[in-house]
């Protein structure tokens, strides 16, 4: 009998503390202490940023300009993949000195395909998924570097900043990202309202605290729930590590999330990473700066109205076998799609 995916995660812990204890001893650091620069620790892996890019001229700069302020000393790559934009997002990434390479897909395709030809691209042992609309803090590439495995998820954070306060700076230059913005770290969901996730209502407002109440991820295994949330939930692609071999196994990024609506390819890819036996751990020291547009409150209704067609495929693909072995289907793929691009870099 073939076990589906929502099976196999019921038979995952997440019991990761061997790795992160182990390495606190050899490196003498805590797990979520900010890495030194001069960490020897740092060059264990290879890092590649991949950037799913559309439509963000007015942030992308920022966003390459923290990179390219990494006090990181080892070389990585920053790739970013132009989803068909109308504005200036390609020019802004074609003239920046962190970008290593710029990809313009041939029409419109969605986040999902662009991180998955960023991925198929890419050389490095860890792929560090970004939003182009998130600002890092100096350490963040020394931290995911020191700490990356090819059995780790590594989470980090985003603290929005509305267009209201960034628009002048663009990079939040004078504040400090803060943990707590994060709704996996403070939530907040008010009484009498259906939460469609998992279809819970509560019966009287919840002060939740989803990292800290979970033991930072560790009591989410086994397909464990905290209220409207679980294990894949947490892996958001707005800033996340994955080894990139781990990813190309599972097929990357299931693309049809992006031609349904907003939402659940990162839950998705999440919930088959963890099928596959990888431990999702946070970092608390990584969190960036989300520099929300002009028209964030529009945007985001517009995303929610497409989130039930995602979260029904998403529970179709549930019931279905996990998925590994696909990484020569997925780099055919990909080669072709390649091939159908302008490499502006």
């Amino acid at each position: 009998m073939t076990t589906s995916l929502q099976e196999e995660l019921l038979q995952r812990n997440n019991l990761y503390t061997t790795s992160t204890r182990s390495w606190e001893a050899i490196s003498g650091l805590a797990w979520h202490d900010v890495t030194p620069a001069h960490s020897r620790l740092a060059s264990a892996r290879a890092v590649s940023v991949v950037i799913p890019a559309h439509q963000v001229a007015y942030c992308l700069k920022a966003v390459l300009d923290a990179l390219d302020g990494q006090y990181h000393r080892y070389e990585f790559e920053v790739i970013v993949i132009d989803d068909a934009s109308c504005d200036t997002t390609a020019a802004t990434a074609s003239r920046h000195p962190a970008v290593s390479r710029l990809i313009r897909l041939p029409r419109r395709m969605g986040a999902a395909t662009a991180r998955n030809l960023g991925t198929f691209v890419s050389e490095g042992e860890t792929v560090l998924y970004l939003d182009a609309d998130m600002v890092l803090p100096p350490h963040v590439i020394t931290d995911i570097a020191a700490r990356a495995t090819d059995t780790s998820v590594l989470v980090g954070f985003r603290h929005n900043l509305p267009h209201e306060v960034h628009r002048n700076t663009l990079d939040g230059r004078g504040m400090r990202p803060n943990l707590g913005a994060d709704h996996r770290v403070v939530w907040r969901p008010p009484a009498g309202v259906h939460l469609p996730y998992t279809g819970l209502t509560l019966d009287t407002p919840l002060d939740g605290r989803p990292l800290d109440h979970t033991n930072d991820f560790l009591d989410l295994g086994y397909g464990r729930l905290y209220y409207d949330w679980d294990l894949p939930r947490m892996v958001v692609t707005a800033l996340v590590a994955v080894p990139r071999a781990a990813v190309l196994d599972v097929g990357g990024f299931a693309a049809e999330f992006g031609r349904l609506g907003w939402g659940m390819e990162d839950t998705y890819l999440g919930a088959c990473l963890i099928a596959a036996g990888l431990l999702v751990i946070p970092l608390r020291q990584a969190v960036g700066f989300h520099l929300d547009p002009r028209d964030a409150r529009d945007q985001w209704q517009r995303k929610l109205a497409t989130w039930p067609a995602t979260l029904a495929h998403y529970r179709h693909l549930m019931q279905q076998p996990a998925p590994s072995g696909r990484t020569e289907p997925f780099s055919a793929a990909m080669t072709r799609l390649l091939n159908s691009c302008e490499v502006l870099r």
